[in-house]
């Protein structure tokens, strides 16, 4: 089987990428297509415009799969694809399959209840996520992963299956008919249909395979499979999350789902909302004059902000962000928050603090999950576009302490989908087995301990703090500026 591939789909919430990889871990060609911008209609409403999973998929897969038959490879060798689409969205499809309204996105402030008919979703027929969308774009079929159900739904993880408890269907509005049937990740959910394979250019009948949601796909693609190492998963969602065997019920820092390994379960803590969108939109907003000093250098904006901001010192001078851009669900009034300026700031400095930003409210979150489980964190692994940076990479090793290390792969879902793949066409033995030939260990930084001593007394004296001075004046200003 030395000649034969495995495809790694995955889309996100800012773009949509295909991956193929040989059975040593190899990436032989891979294609991605950028979703288009957001439509808010309203404060705290986000929904995916058209068809746009769909439409940027198919150019992804186009891409990869032009870029695989230039290298003078056979398409007949591909033998499976693992999908992991964006999580925690809701899609509403007809009786055909089709769309019946746009998709909503994670951060639409309906997707904090459960689904309700209004007139709108006129010709709803299902109810699904993302992945049972795409696997029916793909294969036809009516499927998705047992292990893509977070929030308002009325699956059972225990059984990995739907409830049998008519309270939970109640309590979702929901009924078995409008839902999907379901499979446990790395088995097989259909093969790709004459249609399906018309538009995204694979041949007919190729495995399409279940894995998980993408935090927990990232984590098996990460290799974070052993006690003490932590995945932060860099993406417009940042989650922070480890493996375990049992699904603890009454957690109160962390949420146990179903992992990307069938009766393995995922902990993840709270996250970071608009993560990496905080950091684009900065770039965006506020880059213009830094775009034409990295032209003139002949760099990337990127590459120029983290040269800017490796020389700011670790605190930025006083400058701290509070990352609720979007804001949690039990707190909606929240938004984001810049604070300390004075006539030392520039933009390396608000660039900066938008990365520390992220790392304390990571830590602080990590660090109640770690006291609940009794298991203090030993390494971090990163993933994610992030883990590019060398200095994001060493101020999460400064603030949390520990060494903090980055795969070659930094998209580790599409690995995870890859290894899901293998195992359910018999490529690996195991997981154990697949991970190890798939998953590529990168850099590791090692914290500068100065820089932690302080990092600590900084978000235990201020940063910890900042929410109860801030919260009593944003519910103030809450109502004054958010109507939909």
């Amino acid at each position: 089987m030395s000649d034969k591939y495995l495809m790694g789909v995955d889309v996100g919430t800012q773009s949509a990428k295909v991956v193929i990889f040989d059975l040593q871990g190899n990436v032989v060609s891979e294609g991605k297509q950028a979703l288009r911008k957001m439509d808010i209609p309203a404060p705290l409403l986000a929904e995916h415009p058209d068809d746009d999973l769909w439409d940027s998929l198919k150019l992804a897969f186009q891409r990869a799969m032009a870029e695989f038959s230039q290298a003078g490879r056979k398409a007949e060798d591909i033998l499976a694809m693992g999908v992991c689409i964006i999580r925690c969205c809701r899609v509403l499809l007809k009786e055909n399959g089709e769309l019946a309204y746009p998709v909503i996105n994670w951060m639409d402030k309906r997707l904090n209840k459960p689904y309700e008919y209004i007139d709108a979703y006129k010709g709803v027929r299902y109810v699904t996520t993302t992945s049972g969308y795409i696997t029916h774009r793909l294969t036809g079929e009516f499927k998705d992963t047992c292990a893509n159900y977070i929030g308002w739904w009325p699956m059972d993880n225990d059984t990995l299956n739907w409830s049998t408890d008519p309270a939970a269907w109640k309590s979702c509005n929901l009924t078995r008919e409008n839902v999907l049937e379901v499979v446990k990740p790395g088995e097989i959910l259909g093969y790709v249909s004459e249609l399906a394979a018309k538009q995204i250019g694979v041949p007919a009948g190729i495995p399409v395979v279940a894995t998980a949601h993408d935090k927990a796909v990232e984590a098996l693609g990460a290799g974070s499979l052993d006690e003490g190492v932590a995945l932060i998963s860099l993406g417009t969602y940042i989650g922070a999350m480890v493996h375990g065997h049992a699904n603890v019920k009454d957690a109160q820092n962390f949420w146990p789902f179903q992992a990307s390994i069938p009766g393995r379960y995922l902990y993840e803590c709270m996250g970071v909302r608009r993560g990496m969108w905080t950091i684009s939109w900065f770039r965006d907003q506020f880059g213009e004059s830094a775009l034409a000093d990295a032209d003139k250098t002949g760099v990337s904006i990127e590459e120029l902000l983290n040269m800017e901001a490796s020389k700011v010192p670790a605190g930025c001078e006083g400058l701290l962000t509070i990352h609720d851009w979007a804001p949690p669900s039990e707190a909606e009034f929240r938004k984001g928050v810049m604070m300390g300026f004075d006539g030392r700031h520039t933009r390396a400095h608000m660039y900066r603090s938008v990365l520390e930003g992220i790392a304390f409210t990571m830590k602080n979150h990590m660090d109640k999950m770690a006291k609940e489980l009794n298991t203090p964190f030993k390494r971090l692994i990163i993933s994610g576009g992030g883990a590019n940076s060398d200095l994001f990479m060493q101020i999460f090793a400064d603030v949390f302490g520990i060494p903090t290390s980055r795969n070659v792969m930094k998209g580790s879902a599409s690995v995870g989908c890859a290894i899901n793949a293998g195992i359910a066409v018999g490529a690996f033995n195991n997981y154990e087995q697949a991970t190890q030939k798939l998953v590529r260990m990168g850099d590791t930084f090692t914290p500068d301990m100065e820089n932690h001593r302080f990092y600590n007394e900084l978000n235990g004296e201020v940063y910890k703090q900042v929410n109860q001075y801030f919260d009593p004046l944003l519910k103030k200003l809450s109502p004054l500026v958010d109507y939909a």
